[in-house]
Formats: structure tokens, sequence, C-alpha cells
């Protein structure tokens, strides 16, 4: 992501769910960066030449986990003060260093011991744990890793995703105390057994998504480390406001542009929004834009960062290792929901810029095209990812090409090229931005290993669809409900592992495939930050804009509708699935086509510039032709083309000429 200022740093730190860390100074901060370069080091290393498996997570942890101490404060001084009654400290004036405690010091190195003790004779430590015969010592460390990881995500991203685990972890060992004839209850296991599952194996702490935060994420973060120094943030925010400064609509359109390329470097809807809206709510409020309705564009423009290709949210990584394809193929299952997201944000922002009366703006920017010659070699390291990835290149390997060629690049600016210091902070940051989701990732093996070693997951899934009386359309909705909820209380990539191993099930055992399942959860954990009634991205750009908090969530809502929609086609109706590029070219085609139509409908129904009954017919119309069979299509169209009519006559009636 771009570098922030102070104020935007504040804003980013009080509505991320992830909490913000330290500012270290002096040789500490140094050692940590000298750290986090070497992880990124190793971790480049090892796309060319591969470790074992567990291995690998565990070296990674290893070197992840102290970091987390080290780099995040606990915040239990802020409980104590609030308990006694004291007044908060003096704010921090960021010239003064902080220093980790006693304790810090303590818990990192617990974290590296505990994580190098089953690398001293991995197959030792592994043949003992698939004959579950752990020695004591095993079962020490496998508990005093687990309680770190609480710490961790603690530290990390809050309370409430710790206390879940915790629930999974008591779930498995008081099992057995539940009535006999409920369906959640079984035998129960003790320490030994739940460390052997979480700890010497993939099935917890070191599964699927420890494997994607050491090979996927932290690749990614470099690379977006690197394009970030290289100058491509500034280009893509110039380009943006140099391609639309001619019409009224440009300023919001402008944004919404800004927003989907900052995501190439920038993993955060809230970082994305606070980054964009430094630069573009000045030029908004020129426009005339109120600031509430600036605020929902600038939050809808960085949600967008999370869920478009090429560089999609982590979650998205851990959908093509539970799916077992390319990384390349879930870019093509996010394509047209992709397209269809920002047709409804760009269409929407339309019918407010004549509905609030704003104005083109002019911007001091060079020319798109000027700019495009001197600097649109930015671009060529993203078409490259996507082109190897084409050629049957991994994920892997293609970003580490990409990552180098624009390091390489780089050089083309004598004020961006990077030289030893820059590669030097470039690694490092992008270590140190993995983190949170790496204590994220490997704390969630809590929950998938007790529901695997418990059965849990189907048992749920049997629960879901039961009360849901076997309905696809109500269970479908529970779920969507369900995952909002979810991501109320626990960052995007930690919703979607625990709805992927819940509610996933529920939506396979009513024929659900497991692509479009996946899809459906990974869509709803995301719109989670833009969701009342936190939605973080929303009061973040409310924060930035000083408009109601509440409006601009409603705002933001408005925006984002045809996102919140479109999942439930592609799980609903039996042609849902060419939403995600699956099944004839001409049948993708014509469905794309068709829900293009639907989200404009919706832009009608949700905007102010025609009456209720031409919006009212405007949303039936949506909701027929999102089920994508002929029958309601037809009948969509009829439904708007009634629409048109209605306002066409009382368009007429107002202005007789």
């Amino acid at each position: 992501m771009t570098e922030l200022s102070d104020r935007e740093a504040d804003l980013v730190s009080a509505h991320e769910q992830e909490r913000p860390a330290r500012e270290l100074g002096g040789p500490l901060r140094a050692g940590v960066w000298v750290v986090g370069g070497l992880l990124s080091a190793y971790s480049l290393l090892v796309v060319f030449r591969p470790v074992e498996a567990i291995q690998h997570r565990m070296t990674f942890l290893a070197v992840a986990l102290p970091l987390v101490f080290l780099c995040y404060r606990s915040g239990l001084d802020a409980v104590a003060r609030r308990l006694l009654g004291r007044p908060a400290p003096e704010p921090r004036d960021g010239t003064k260093p902080e220093r980790p405690g006693v304790a810090d010091w303590l818990l990192a190195a617990a974290s590296l011991a505990v994580l190098i003790y089953p690398l001293l004779d991995m197959d030792a430590f592994r043949d003992r744990g698939s004959g579950a015969a752990l020695t004591d010592l095993d079962v020490v460390c496998g508990v005093a890793l687990t309680v770190l990881l609480l710490e961790a995500v603690r530290r990390t991203v809050g309370l409430a995703f710790a206390v879940i685990c915790v629930g999974f972890l008591l779930y498995a060992y008081y099992g057995a105390y539940l009535p006999i004839d409920w369906t959640i209850g079984h035998p129960g296991f003790d320490d030994s057994q739940i460390v052997s599952q979480l700890y010497t194996g993939t099935e917890g702490f070191f599964g699927v998504p420890m494997q994607v935060a050491a090979s996927y994420i932290i690749l990614f973060t470099v690379y977006g480390a690197v394009l970030d120094h290289s100058g491509a943030s500034k280009f893509f925010i110039d380009l943006s406001f140099a391609a639309f400064r001619r019409s009224r609509s440009a300023p919001g359109r402008t944004v919404t542009t800004a927003g989907f390329l900052l995501g190439t470097v920038s993993g955060s809807g809230v970082a994305t929004t606070v980054s964009l809206g430094s630069v573009a709510w000045p030029v908004l409020r020129r426009a005339g834009y109120p600031r509430e309705a600036a605020g929902g564009i600038l939050a809808a423009g960085g949600i967008g960062a999370i869920l478009s290709p090429p560089t999609l949210g982590a979650a998205a990584f851990i959908i093509a290792e539970y799916l077992g394809v390319s990384y390349l193929q879930v870019l093509l299952y996010a394509t047209v929901p992709t397209l269809l997201y920002y047709l409804g944000i760009f269409l929407a922002i339309e019918i407010d810029s004549r509905r609030f009366g704003t104005r083109a703006v002019e911007v001091d920017a060079p020319g798109a095209g000027r700019l495009m010659l001197r600097f649109g070699y930015h671009f060529s390291s993203l078409i490259l990812i996507v082109v190897l990835m084409a050629l049957d290149r991994s994920a892997f390997q293609a970003v580490v090409i990409a990552t180098v060629v624009a390091f390489l690049l780089s050089f083309l600016d004598p004020e961006r090229r990077m030289g030893p210091r820059r590669i030097g902070r470039a690694l490092a940051k992008g270590a140190l931005e993995v983190l949170p989701v790496t204590a994220v990732c490997a704390a969630a093996g809590i929950i998938v290993g007790s529901i695997t070693l418990t059965g849990l997951g189907q048992n749920l899934a049997d629960i879901i669809v039961d009360i849901g009386a076997g309905s696809l359309i109500a269970t479908t909705f529970m779920a969507a409900v369900a995952v909002l909820l979810l991501g109320l209380a626990v960052p995007v990539t930690a919703s979607f592992i625990i709805a992927a191993v819940i509610i996933g099930p529920a939506l396979f055992d009513l024929g659900v495939t497991r692509p479009e399942a996946y899809m459906f959860v990974f869509y709803y954990a995301v719109l989670s930050e833009v969701s009342p009634p936190t939605a973080l991205s929303a009061v973040a750009a409310a924060a930035i804009t000083g408009g109601n908090t509440y409006r601009t969530m409603m705002m933001t809502w408005r925006y984002t509708l045809p996102a919140f929609l479109v999942p439930f086609a592609f799980v609903l109706t039996p042609n849902g699935q060419a939403l995600l590029g699956q099944g004839p070219f001409g049948t993708v085609l014509l469905m794309t086509a068709v829900s293009a139509v639907a989200v404009a409908a919706l832009a009608v129904a949700t905007g102010g510039a025609a009456a209720w009954p031409e919006r009212v017919l405007a949303a039936v119309a949506a909701v027929l032709l999102l089920f994508l069979e002929p029958v309601p299509i037809v009948t969509g169209l009829a439904v708007l083309a009634v629409a048109a009519a209605v306002h066409l006559v009382r368009r007429r009636r107002r202005d007789p000429r």
C-alpha cells in the first residue's frame, strides 16, 4: 500500500480490524527490519528451492510469531487503566520510539523455542504424532504454542477471534459432556489427542491457511511493497485523475478507478480507502458531492481492492488451495463479478452526479497519454503475472518473476530507482505487513483442526440445512447473514475460513458446487467491511469527509448493492455458474449481459433520480433478471420496459415540450 501520513496511519489504526504496530526505533527497529527482510528473502528463495511443506510452514512461523510479540502491543496497560479508573496517558508524538517489555521478549523467545523444537528432528516428531505417542515435552510445547497463538491474534486482530478459537478448543475437549442426543455431541478428546491434531501435522496450525500465508500472501505483499517503492501507487492515482477530468461524473469515476488500481499494491479495504481519501476528498468536495456520498464512493472504491483481480484478498488464495485449482482459475471466477461490481458503482455515480448537480473539476495533472508513455511500464508486471500463470507457471513463480521485473523497471525513474536501501525496506515491509495475517492463519488451524477432529463441520451443516427446511434459498440467505455477522467481529480472512468449513458443507449438501459455495462465502466475508453497523471502510471514509457515519454506511451499501445480490445468482440459479466463467463461452456472455442489465436496474431502483413507481418496477425487474432463466429474464425485461415507459410518460407530463 502507499506510504501513509501520520494522520492517515492513525485513521487506519482506528478503523482497521488489524491493530496498530509499535513504533520501534534505534537498533531494535533495524534488527526487526533485517529479520523481516530475511524472512521475505527466504520466502522468495523457497519458490525455486522447495522444502517439505510442514517444515517450511514451521520455519516461517518460527520467524513471524516472535516478530508479532515484538512489533505489536499487548494492550493490557489500557485495560488495567480502564479497570482502575486511571486517566489515559498523553498521546505519543511519534518522536520517542517504543520498546517491547520483558514479557514481550519472553513470549518471543518461547515462540521461537516451541517452533524450533520439532525442527530439530522432524522425522521423529512426525512419527510420534502419527502414532499418537507424543512425549510430555511434545504436549507441553503444543499447548504453549496454542496459548502463544491466541495471544498473537488478540494483539493483532482483537479479542473476538481469540475467544472463538478458545470456544472450539473447549468443544473438542469437553464434547463428551454434551447431551448424548445432541447432533454435535462427541466422545471428547484429551490434551494429547488435541495437540497431536493441531501441532504435529497439516490439519491444525500448519494447514492450508498457514500454507497460504507462508507462500501466496508473503510473496504478494513483497510484490506490492516493491510496486509501491517504485512509484506505482502515485502513477495509478495520477492516471485515474488524468483519465476522467472532462465530465461532471468524472470525479466519482476517478476515485473508483484509482481504488481499483491501488488494489494491486494494497490488500486492505480500509488502507486503500484512507490513502485514496486523502487525495480524492478535496476533489469530490470541489465537484459538489455531499460528505456522505463522497464517503460512500471512497469506501466502495476501497473495498474493491479486495474484490478485484489480479491481486485479490488473502481469502482468494485459500480458495485456490481448498479447491486444488490454480490461482489463475480463481481470478477467472472473480472476473465477471468484478465487472458487475464496478458497473454498479459507475452507474450509481452517473445517477448521483445528476441528482447532486456535481460539476467537472480541473485537476493539475499531466495528460493520460503522457503519463502512460512515461510511466505505463508499471502495468507490465501486473500483466506479466497473468501471462505467466496462463503459460502454466505457478502463482508463486509468476509473482516472484513479476517482482524482479518491477524492481528492474524502477530504474527507468531516477527518483524511484531501487537501490540497496529501498530493496531492503520493500522486503522488510512485505514481511511486516503479513504478520497479522500469519497469526490469523496459524490460529485458524485451531478451528479447522477441531472441526476435523470432532466431525463438527458436517454436523453443523446438517443443522443449517434442517433449519432451512432443505430449502436452498433459505439456507443461502441464512449463510449470507451468518457470514456478515461473523465479519463484524473478525477479519475477512478469518471469517472466510470459519464460514468455509462450517457453511460450505451445508451448501454442498444442497447441490451447490464447491467453487460457487466458496466464492459466495468469499464475497460476503469481504462485504462485511461495508456492512452496517460496523462497516469499517465506511467509518474510515466518514472520518475523512466529516460526514455522518450512519448515512455514509448507507451510501456505501447502495453503491455496493450489486455485490450483495450477484453472489445469490451464482448459487441459486443453474446458469449462475456462467457468472464464474464456467460453461460455454456464449452462455457466459449472455448471462453476463443479462446480469449487467439487472445491475443497471438496481442502480435505478436505489438511486434518487426516478420516482418511486419506476424504482419499484426496476427493483422487481432486477430480481427477476438475476434468476438467469429464460422466463424470468423475459418477464424482467418486460417489467423494466414498463418502468422506462412510466418514466417517459411522467417526464413528458412534467415537460410537455
